[in-house]
């Protein structure tokens, strides 16, 4: 199966984050409704930062976006060097045509997170260091410290808000 495109996983990770273009942009400054639309359409590149942005809004891997805007950027590079550069010889040609191969069998993977997930998530990147290592722990089914049982009892309570309010 081929990787999806930079544009195609932009629009799939809006439409999960159940956001309009014009909400998204809100959120990542320095851009609009329409740089979102281009965006969506592959007619504009966006920067590691705002493909960040996005990726953390719509609970998406920053991975995902990045690599496909990798593989996307390979290919424009690919396509727009065999239409200058007709005369290359043949050794070239299988230099390249290797390059592509490379390139486009990189798999990308989007990641589908529930809101719930996405919460925790969100929750999980606030926390300190101590709170990320007790969470790590208890998800692994490890004794914790006794001092993070509070913590523990007050992460629990979130979680059940977040789960009954779905």
């Amino acid at each position: 199966m081929a990787a999806k495109n930079v544009s195609t996983l932009i629009k799939e990770a809006r439409t999960q984050a159940d956001l309009t273009q014009e909400q998204l942009a809100r959120k990542i400054s320095g851009l609009s409704a329409s740089d979102i639309s281009l965006a969506e359409r592959g007619q504009k590149d966006l920067t590691q930062a705002q493909l960040k942005e996005i990726a953390k809004i719509t609970g998406v891997t920053q991975a995902s976006l990045i690599n496909a805007a990798k593989e996307t950027s390979s290919a424009k590079k690919t396509t727009t060097a065999k239409k200058t550069t007709t005369a290359k010889t043949t050794a070239a040609k299988t230099t390249a045509a290797k390059k592509t191969t490379s390139s486009s069998s990189a798999k990308t993977s989007s990641m589908k997170v529930t809101a719930a997930e996405k919460k925790l998530v969100e929750l999980y990147r606030e926390a300190n260091s101590e709170t990320k290592k007790n969470v790590v722990k208890l998800l692994k089914g490890e004794e914790i410290d006794s001092d993070a049982d509070s913590l523990l009892e007050g992460i629990l309570g979130v979680v059940q808000n977040i789960l009954e309010n779905k």
